[in-house]
């Protein structure tokens, strides 16, 4: 995977897989109000793993939020080019 858009493809098509087989598809199906109880969890365990876990910990951390949010944008239907565009809008 060389890129957030790359795993941003690769959870649109795991919205049509098996959720017996795909923990993505599993928690698209679950609903908006699963994701964003995960976002939290995520968020959380950031703060912890910043305050002392080590940096690897926090890596892992932002990467399991990372995920987490784009599994949102998908369920929602935003394309990630949104978020692009929204951060260079307020760049300037």
């Amino acid at each position: 995977m060389n890129s957030l858009n790359d795993l941003y493809q690769t959870l649109e098509t795991r919205k049509s897989a098996d959720p017996n087989t795909s923990n993505t598809a599993r928690l698209l199906q679950s609903g908006e109000n699963e994701i964003v109880k995960k976002i939290g969890e995520e968020t959380i365990e950031i703060i912890l793993a910043a305050k002392g876990q080590g940096d690897q910990r926090l890596v892992e951390e932002i990467s399991d939020l990372t995920y987490h949010i784009l599994v949102l944008l998908v369920q929602k239907g935003i394309p990630l080019s949104a978020i692009s565009d929204e951060l260079n809008k307020r760049n300037k």
